[in-house]
């Protein structure tokens, strides 16, 4: 038992900190996703919405902690009932997801590994059952330097846990795993290969036989039945291969110019995924940087999912002298993590990516 216990521990240490550091890494991009939870179509507490940043950084900060506490063996009793509980809320979470089909992607990784929402509950049924192993083993869990170092070393993963999480809110996540790095290039992104896999469905044909309903399941084609039609459900079995980026679309009221901007020479993106959202400190600066980068060669574009009124009324307060596009909401949240955020291209090559508070830190 005394082995099972440090095996237990070291792994489930290991991972809820690098779980807990990749969110800590998006705390904005993990808040997010919690909103997807919060909302109607899943758990149906829309009034955490508001609050989702801030749950978010102390979830993520809370994961790391308890992360090293279990390596370092400190408090062993709080840590492991902390792990527990936050291990049953989450299994429950990720088998509500994945039964009633209801999150993609439960942002257990963030963006560096997307797991399937049964992929997710199957990882957090393993974790639970190594969090048991450690709770029924728990007087063989001994803090391995002295109590003094072992506060320190406690008190200072948390401190340092809330400072990276303060400064990737203030600028930009430290390691970017979205299709929108740096060096990407944004119509690549966009390709489906002539030879990717194709989607798998499965087609669910309902017949009338003989006063009958009866149910004949193929791949695609139409059952030869004696019988009269009722309907079809298609499953998707897999969904093949798709793109790192299948939804980015720049768009006036009249027609559809994403390969128009992504083909130009020197672009700049302002991106305002809800312009009355928008922090007014940051908008203030755009006059100037855009003014700036036009005069060296750029064009320069908005983007946003708010309404006209609302984006005249945002370019008259601030008197900004660019034109805003449409864009989706969800798609300018990936683009950069900030309001407004900034993204400089070429060709459709990312160069560059800042947020408001580093407006001054780009090189035009």
């Amino acid at each position: 038992m005394k082995y099972l216990v440090q095996l237990s521990r070291i792994f489930t240490g290991i991972l809820f900190v690098i779980s807990g550091f990749i969110k800590l890494n998006d705390p904005l991009g993990f808040s997010y996703k919690l909103e997807e939870y919060f909302g109607s179509d899943v758990l149906n507490i829309e009034f955490l919405i508001p609050y989702a940043l801030g749950i978010s950084v102390i979830v993520v900060v809370f994961e790391v902690v308890l992360g090293v506490f279990l390596l370092i063996g400190y408090k062993p009793k709080f840590t492991v009932w902390s792990l527990l509980l936050m291990i049953v809320f989450f299994t429950f979470l990720t088998f509500y997801s994945a039964y009633f089909d209801k999150v993609k992607d439960c942002g257990c990784f963030g963006d560096a590994l997307k797991l399937t929402p049964w992929e997710s509950f199957t990882k957090d049924v393993v974790l639970l059952v190594l969090i048991l192993i450690l709770f029924f083993g728990i007087k063989h869990i001994k803090p391995i330097f002295s109590s003094l170092v072992t506060t320190v070393i406690a008190l200072l993963s948390f401190i340092l846990s809330l400072w990276f999480g303060y400064h990737v809110l203030m600028h930009l996540p430290a390691i970017d795993f979205r299709a929108y790095a740096i060096g990407k290039n944004i119509p690549e992104q966009m390709i489906i290969p002539e030879d990717a896999q194709k989607p798998v469905l499965e087609y669910t044909w309902t017949f009338n036989v003989n006063g009958e309903e009866q149910e004949f399941v193929t791949n695609g084609s139409y059952p030869t039945v004696d019988g009269e039609y009722v309907g079809v459900e298609t499953k998707t079995i897999d969904e093949g291969y798709i793109p790192p980026i299948q939804d980015l679309s720049i768009e006036s009221e009249d027609e559809d110019l994403t390969d128009h901007f992504l083909s130009q020479e020197k672009l700049i993106m302002i991106t305002m995924y809800n312009v009355t959202k928008a922090e007014s400190k940051g908008v203030e600066k755009l006059k100037a940087f855009s003014e700036k980068a036009k005069a060296k060669g750029y064009t320069v574009i908005g983007l946003s999912s708010s309404g006209a009124q609302d984006k005249a009324k945002v370019k008259q307060e601030y008197n900004l002298d660019f034109e805003f596009y449409l864009c989706d909401e969800k798609v300018i949240k990936t683009i950069v993590r900030a309001n407004p955020g900034i993204i400089i291209l070429e060709k459709g090559t990312v160069m560059q990516k800042a947020h408001w508070n580093d407006l001054e830190d780009l090189k035009l």
